[in-house]
């Protein structure tokens, strides 16, 4: 079947949401399904916050909380985690969070959360051991978590490859191609461009504190800052300059070629030789959650199966319940770019490692100036 038929048969009805993906997938094509606008919070709704990342507010994650309470959770939206923190330090309070991994020790430090009691979670036996056993997650929690992992991926670099030529093996240095100059899209957050920046310049994390670290990372961002056209956390912009060939290469996050590939658009999601920026990212409850039954039942639609297989199935990350991968073929997670141990792809690549509060003010500042062109 033609990939236009298989479309105008799912469009209308004729081919499942599974079939169509299988389909795609047979043919190199990896579906996302389209987003829908987020609710905005509401202090007299009864329904628990939910403070997220775009794209993250969409009916079929929520399908079990939907099942039991009727309507979606509310919804406030972040466009990186420092600016999530903020709001949440300038008194803004809501039910769950969503950083990572690498956030929680400083997070912690702010005294604006609680533990989490996960034998109030159903489906919390299925959850990855390896996804949640860090010291730092489980440390002085009395036999729960601070954060419930949720999803799990890569930051890598998306390229257009009938725009791009690429020269030898896919690297870091796709994004610093003087060829390319004015055509490179970075992500603005320093969580995810100043560790990338790090691999790029051959900083060991461990090392990623000291001044020396500072200063070669500082040196191949201002290399880069006059080929980058756009600094953005909107991903959906990103995802839109890749398809009309203002970009031909940004740092991304798994979804944003998955989406690209569906929509028909010549992209790879690449997978440099230095390796991928890999990360775990979860949920944490504020320590005066103003709805934490309600809150414990979104994260245990969160957990659940059937979001698990719509986050990896239609967005490309990987899911925290590990069921969710008996789902899918070593064929379809290889075409996501995942694998069935999580611990493989997440060591095979550079996962970010908790920092003082100092360093990420220092990083964030650096990095604020060097996109202003300083």
């Amino acid at each position: 079947m033609k990939i236009p038929q298989m479309i105008s048969e799912a469009k209308r009805g004729k081919l499942s949401r599974r079939a169509f993906t299988q389909s795609l997938l047979a043919v190199g094509i990896v579906p996302v399904m389209s987003q829908v606008a987020p609710r905005a919070a509401s202090a007299s709704s009864g329904h628990a916050t939910v403070f997220t990342w775009g794209g993250y507010d969409v009916p079929e994650m929520y399908q079990p909380y939907i099942d039991k309470h009727g309507e979606l959770p509310d919804f406030s939206i972040f466009g990186a985690p420092e600016d999530g923190l903020t709001r949440l330090r300038s008194g803004f309070v809501t039910d769950l969070i969503h950083p990572c991994m690498g956030d929680i020790p400083r997070w912690r430090r702010t005294g604006l959360f609680q533990p989490i009691d996960t034998s109030r979670l159903s489906s919390w036996p299925d959850v990855i051991e390896y996804l949640h056993d860090t010291p730092h997650n489980h440390e002085d929690a009395d036999g729960g978590v601070w954060q419930v992992p949720f999803d799990w991926g890569q930051t890598s670099i998306t390229y257009r490859t009938d725009l791009y030529e690429l020269e030898g093996e896919e690297s870091w240095d796709i994004l610093w191609d003087e060829r390319y100059a004015g055509r490179i899209g970075m992500l603005a957050t320093g969580d995810d461009a100043w560790w990338c920046a790090a691999i790029k310049a051959g900083v060991p994390f461990e090392d990623i504190a000291t001044d020396e670290a500072f200063e070669a990372i500082s040196a191949v961002l201002r290399e880069q800052r006059p080929l980058v056209r756009t600094y953005t956390d909107d991903t959906s912009s990103l995802n839109q300059a890749l398809a009309s060939g203002e970009l031909v290469a940004a740092m991304t996050w798994n979804s944003s070629a998955v989406e690209l590939v569906y929509e028909e658009v010549p992209v790879r999601f690449a997978q440099p030789k230095e390796g991928a920026l890999t990360w775990v990212c979860g949920f944490m409850m504020h320590k005066d959650a103003p709805a934490p039954d309600r809150a414990y039942d979104v994260l245990d639609a969160l957990i659940s199966v059937p979001t698990g297989e719509f986050l990896t199935g239609d967005y490309g990350y990987g899911h925290s319940n590990g069921k969710v991968l008996d789902l899918f073929t070593d064929e379809e997670l290889a075409a996501l770019t995942l694998t069935r141990d999580p611990a493989e792809l997440l060591e095979a690549g550079h996962r970010t490692i908790p920092q003082e509060p100092e360093w990420t003010s220092r990083m964030n500042t650096t990095y604020e100036q060097i996109k202003a062109g300083f």
